[in-house]
């Protein structure tokens, strides 16, 4: 099939990629000149496994092309995803003048019947909005009579696994219009889709109101189960409990399952902060309040300032000659994505106290630069950054060098704080990380190591939610509170 994928982004990298590792011919469009051509050289702008081999590949086969020409790959395609962003507004609402604007010109330039299928997340209405705007074009154009159809066509594509994600999916939710042209929407997205479902029947066919609903009460599902474990987490610090034994006996009720139940620093990434947040605003658009998502939000708000303020409760609250270690900057593991990190916040936090902050990602320091660079400059804050490759000269009222390895984030540090569970951390060499620290004091982020064991190599250990392991431990009197009021 004959395919346009409108964006180069997170999406349509993947989605173009992928159809097109299924045989069909796929034509990616970006208005950004640079990623274009970064693309039609077979490299890839973001960090997700496997993308750069199957990107190449579909390349060179001929499958896979990239232009910033829209007009072209409109009239060729059957098929046109639209998978631009939708950033949220200041008041939680999706911002959809990307998706509107690729409307308009799919619009002015489609010369026959087409299937538009939004594949951005975006709120319940959207494919109306589409539909009027082609209408609007078409009539401007004389072309009233050219028919075409609106579809919504939700990704669930996970971070670091979205090629399995897409190839293999759980589900393929499409949302409808009714009549003819819906008919002939189904009839062409059955054979597209058609290799997903030789097995069993993964599509699930709705109107498109509901297709747009569905992926943001995924993504507010996912969210709440994180948000709800973080406050189990902080009860059972309160009762002397490990929430990481309460996640092994609630998980195994087949009911509610292992999955996000992980107690942490909080959620981020570009989609559930944004989708929660956008569902809210959605809500309210219609007089009604989410008051579980409105809670979700507001426990991951508070969780991801967590481990600075027990910081600050442990050595004080000025950092002003303390050295701290960060280990993990993106917001998962197998990512550079560095949208709404905890360590954003994180270090923020420690810099704003005076601290020397060293920190390292396998993956993401060329994003976290950016990203962190950007959030002092809106800060105000005179905070030097420095990395191997630039020079350092300010150090007030705090300094942050992104370092080459995880242990020079730890050498002759105070404290060293996990941020993202990468499977590099998962087994260090503890002997040597200690021996180089002022002091062997670890606040675990993602409670990737056992309290424990922790203990028997003499190193000081503050998990999340795993207090009562600790005080087993006795590296905690009963009557200690780690959390105190930044």
């Amino acid at each position: 099939m004959k395919i346009a994928v409108v964006g180069a982004g997170y999406v349509g990298l993947v989605t173009a990629t992928c159809l097109a590792e299924l045989g069909n011919e796929v034509v990616c469009v970006d208005r950004d000149h640079g990623r274009v051509t970064v693309l039609q050289a077979g490299g890839v702008p973001i960090y997700e496994p496997g993308l750069d081999d199957w990107l190449r590949r579909n390349l060179d086969a001929g499958r896979l092309r990239f232009t910033t020409q829209l007009p072209a790959a409109v009239q060729a395609a059957e098929l046109i995803f639209i998978a631009v962003g939708t950033p949220p507004q200041e008041d939680g609402s999706a911002d959809l003048q990307h998706v509107l604007a690729v409307a308009d010109q799919i619009g002015r330039h489609m010369n026959g019947f087409k299937v538009v299928i939004n594949k951005s997340t975006v709120p319940v209405g959207t494919a109306d909005r589409v539909s009027r705007v082609l209408r609007e074009r078409l009539a401007e154009r004389g072309c009233a009579d050219t028919h075409f159809a609106v579809v919504s066509n939700p990704e669930f594509l996970k971070e670091g696994a979205a090629i399995d994600d897409f190839m293999r999916p759980d589900r393929i939710v499409i949302g409808l219009p009714h009549g003819d042209e819906g008919q002939q929407a189904r009839s062409l997205l059955t054979r597209l889709y058609a290799p997903f479902n030789r097995h069993h029947e993964r599509t699930i066919w709705m109107d498109a109101a509901s297709a747009e609903l569905t992926k943001y009460a995924a993504n507010a599902m996912l969210a709440t189960r994180i948000s709800f474990m973080n406050d189990v987490a902080r009860l059972a610090d309160a009762l002397g409990a490990d929430v990481d034994a309460v996640r092994r006996g609630i998980g195994s009720d087949s009911r509610i399952g292992h999955s996000f139940l992980y107690a942490g620093t909080g959620y981020g990434g570009s989609c559930f902060p944004k989708d929660t947040r956008a569902l809210v605003h959605s809500a309210a658009q219609h007089g009604l309040r989410m008051r579980v998502v409105e809670a979700t939000e507001e426990v991951n708000h508070h969780q991801k300032d967590l481990l600075a303020r027990r910081l600050f409760d442990r050595l004080g609250p000025d950092l002003h000659g303390r050295r701290i270690g960060v280990w993990g900057l993106a917001f998962k593991p197998n990512t550079d994505d560095m949208r709404d990190a905890p360590s954003r916040h994180i270090v923020a936090a420690l810099l704003a106290r005076g601290a020397e902050v060293r920190a390292h990602d396998p993956v993401a320091m060329a994003e976290a630069r950016r990203a962190l660079t950007a959030d002092l400059a809106a800060a105000g804050r005179a905070v030097a950054l420095h990395t191997p490759q630039h020079g350092c000269t300010r150090r007030v009222p705090g300094s942050l060098a992104l370092v080459d390895s995880p242990q020079e984030a730890v050498d002759d540090a105070d404290a060293l704080l996990v941020v993202t569970e990468w499977k590099c951390f998962q087994n260090p060499d503890w002997s040597r990380t200690a021996s180089t620290m002022r002091q062997p004091l670890v606040l675990d982020g993602r409670n990737l190591y056992e309290p424990g064991l922790m203990d028997e190599l003499g190193i000081e250990y503050h998990g999340i939610g795993r207090r009562g392991q600790v005080r087993l431990s006795g590296l905690v009197r009963p009557d200690d509170r780690l959390v105190s009021p930044v």
